[in-house]
């Protein structure tokens, strides 16, 4: 089965093409990171007015590098939530009336959900897929969350962030820093020339073992408040020493959650997807405790951690082989949680 995959929850127009839910025929994505750089977040009608201009040349973009006419495509599988709404209706339109005009089936998939399927594409780490019953980690500008999986389309939901996302209190900090935007990976660049254990940020929600929520806000105003304690902007090797502090802190928390995820459901393997997911430092310590563990880790390329397609099109394959379909009805639910 051909799946076109369609992505514009935020600031990133992606498409992609995805044989049977696992291999990668084309994936294209559109990056808004010097439009919104500049104001140092996303700013939501900027974004949708630019989903707008670009998504049919990165549609095409796919198609063609797939060597695919959308006549030949099977289905389409388009991001229905969670996300900024204008963002969203922008792709979820573009995907039904592509729907209608060919008449071939469409479902809308859950942005978090498809974050997990990213570790199946192009035979998983390794070339070995994961296997059921496991552990997935989705942690990104929007969202953290920890989810039981049983199969590609069962899961439960075993911890979500009460407030901030991780990825949020990247950015966040990196702009109290005045580090630039995409936070995270400005962050990352700053932590590698300093000191993590320079400031003693804590690990919020770490004392209670059996519960698995996140919880961010706090440190990112630990970082403001330490900042402003300085009475001065920090001097550049203070700023790198803030970084790597604020990053292990977060890195602690991901790691810690994540593994005792693993231990409260049996499970040995642990998949860690999103756009947080591209952090060095994380990669790193998960990967050490992994091996430490006998735990299979599955961390999907940068380039299919941040917001893409191919992503999209994996979940909706599993989903039309369940038999789902849906209407030309479908709207966008920018607030969607399906757990």
């Amino acid at each position: 089965m051909l799946v076109l995959g369609i992505e514009s929850s935020c600031d990133d127009t992606a498409a992609a093409v995805v044989e049977d839910g696992a291999r990668l025929l084309s994936s294209v994505v559109s990056s808004q990171d010097d439009i919104h750089g500049r104001y140092g977040g996303v700013v939501p009608e900027l974004a949708s007015r630019r989903h707008i201009e670009t998504v049919i040349p990165v549609v095409e973009e796919a198609l063609s590098r797939a060597g695919l006419s959308l006549e030949e495509i099977d289905a389409i599988g388009v991001t229905r939530g969670p996300g900024l709404v204008g963002s969203i209706l922008v792709g979820l339109s573009f995907a039904k009336a592509i729907a209608y005009v060919s008449g071939k089936p469409f479902v809308g998939v859950n942005h978090i959900e498809a974050h997990s399927m990213a570790a199946f594409i192009d035979g998983g780490e390794g070339g070995q897929a994961p296997c059921f019953p496991l552990v997935a980690l989705i942690v990104s500008g929007g969202h953290t969350t920890l989810l039981e999986y049983t199969s590609h389309c069962d899961y439960r939901v075993l911890g979500q962030t009460r407030d901030d996302a991780a990825g949020e209190a990247f950015d966040k900090a990196a702009k109290l820093l005045g580090l630039g935007f995409p936070g995270g990976a400005a962050i990352d660049r700053a932590a590698g020339g300093g000191d993590a254990s320079a400031v003693p940020f804590k690990r919020p929600m770490l004392e209670d073992k059996k519960n698995l929520d996140f919880s961010f806000s706090g440190i990112k105003t630990a970082v403001l408040n330490h900042i402003s304690g300085l009475g001065r902007p920090p001097a550049p090797s203070e700023t790198a020493d803030i970084a790597a502090s604020f990053q292990e802190a977060v890195v602690d928390v991901l790691v810690e959650k994540a593994f005792r995820a693993l231990g409260a459901t049996g499970s040995d393997t642990l998949i860690v997807a999103g756009g947080v997911a591209c952090n060095s430092r994380l990669r790193a310590r998960l990967a050490e405790r992994a091996a430490s563990g006998r735990v299979r880790l599955f961390i999907p390329p940068p380039r299919l951690c941040s917001d893409n397609a191919a992503m999209v099109a994996a979940a909706a394959y599993h989903m039309l082989k369940n038999g789902r379909r849906d209407p030309l009805s479908l709207n966008a639910l920018p607030s969607w949680k399906s757990f």
